[in-house]
């Protein structure tokens, strides 16, 4: 299935952005950390397209909050580990907007099991996102970024703090920060940033899915700050990474965690 490009904006959010305007591509940007980061975008000026894969109701309301404040933005259904969804997905984003400036692959997936008894049909599934989804979007951030661009990626600080049960997504976000480094230097000499955000326990929807209030209390006191990371503090890392600011931040993971290992 192609992604949907009739998506339920109003007409004066598909305006073309002028010349000088940034225009980001987030993926899994309707929900959780992907929506706080296209919501901080948009505040920052950026044009925005909020990628989805499944509910398009969660990307409309991200595109509303984005145009009642001002800012410009559309949605797109696109599977990112289809390589032909993606590619119209940054079709439609230059067709709208004129080129892209900054991706942001927040789309993932989580499956948490001992190793022993995790189902290999929900390992097949995470890493179908988790890996092969990266390496499509950022295959086609590589192609179409303009310079001055940043492409940022997302692991997690669990490829570091290793807990039980984490065995499988640990994995495929180490994959994610492997490829970091190796595509900002074969960007060399176009003056685009690749970067990865590796947050820690951030109080998401798909954080808090399936724990207990005392495993949620447990995490929350882990980091020396003592509290969960909220998707606003891993927006503002990323609009960082992704701002004028950082641009001599490259080939970077950047472990977003209060202060965990």
């Amino acid at each position: 299935m192609s992604p949907t490009t009739d998506t339920n904006t109003s007409t004066n959010q598909h305006t073309p952005s002028p010349a000088d305007t940034r225009v980001a591509v987030v993926t899994g940007g309707s929900r959780g950390i992907g929506r706080a980061v296209s919501e901080k975008l948009a505040r920052d000026g950026l044009a925005v397209v909020v990628n989805y894969a499944r509910d398009a109701a969660s990307a409309e309301e991200t595109v509303a909050a984005i145009t009642a404040g001002g800012g410009r933005a559309i949605s797109v259904r696109a599977d990112v580990a289809d390589e032909k969804e993606a590619a119209e997905l940054f079709d439609r984003t230059e067709r709208e907007f004129g080129g892209v400036d900054v991706v942001v692959n927040s789309a993932g997936r989580l499956a948490l099991s001992p190793i022993a008894d995790l189902d290999l049909a929900a390992l097949d599934a995470m890493h179908r996102t988790n890996i092969r989804g990266t390496f499509v979007v950022a295959q086609q951030a590589a192609r179409r970024l303009r310079p001055g661009g940043s492409f940022v990626g997302f692991s997690t600080s669990v490829v570091g703090t290793q807990f039980p049960a984490y065995g499988a997504y640990a994995a495929s976000k180490g994959a994610v920060e492997s490829m970091t480094l190796i595509l900002a230097r074969e960007l060399r000499g176009r003056d685009i940033t690749v970067n990865t955000v590796a947050p820690g326990p951030t109080a998401t929807d798909m954080f808090l899915e399936g724990k207990t209030p005392e495993q949620v209390d447990q995490l929350a006191k882990t980091p020396p700050l003592e509290r969960l990371g909220t998707p606003e503090d891993i927006a503002g890392v990323v609009a960082f990474l992704a701002g004028p600011q950082g641009r001599w931040v490259n080939g970077q993971i950047l472990r977003a965690n209060g202060g965990m290992v």
